[in-house]
């Protein structure tokens, strides 16, 4: 084998390498959920041809409060909820003694 070739297949690796790594930061750092990365508010899903067909596991976001638009990972499914799930919050109970 030449030089030459091992000089191109080495460098190549490292640069082929770097774009790897370089994606695997931007998709840790990107984040999860509808919350403002700036902000922190709720954001609102924006159609976006382009970007949705090119990579369709990010959301197309846009926050009304302070301007900021971008891609976000989708959230996590929230957990089913179920018939027998206890009542978080229950009604109030009237005071003793009381009269309506």
């Amino acid at each position: 084998m030449s030089d030459g070739f091992i000089f191109v297949v080495a460098f190549g690796g490292l640069f082929v390498l770097r774009i790897i790594a370089a994606t695997l930061v931007f998709l840790w750092i990107l984040p999860e959920g509808d919350r403002c990365p700036n902000c922190d508010a709720v954001t609102l899903r924006v159609q976006s041809a382009g970007w949705n067909r090119l990579m369709p596991w990010f959301r197309t976001s846009w926050c009304y409060e302070c301007g900021w638009d971008g891609l976000l990972r989708h959230p996590a499914p929230a957990p089913p909820v179920t018939a027998m799930s206890p009542n978080p919050h229950p009604p109030p109970t009237p005071a003793k003694g009381r009269r309506r």
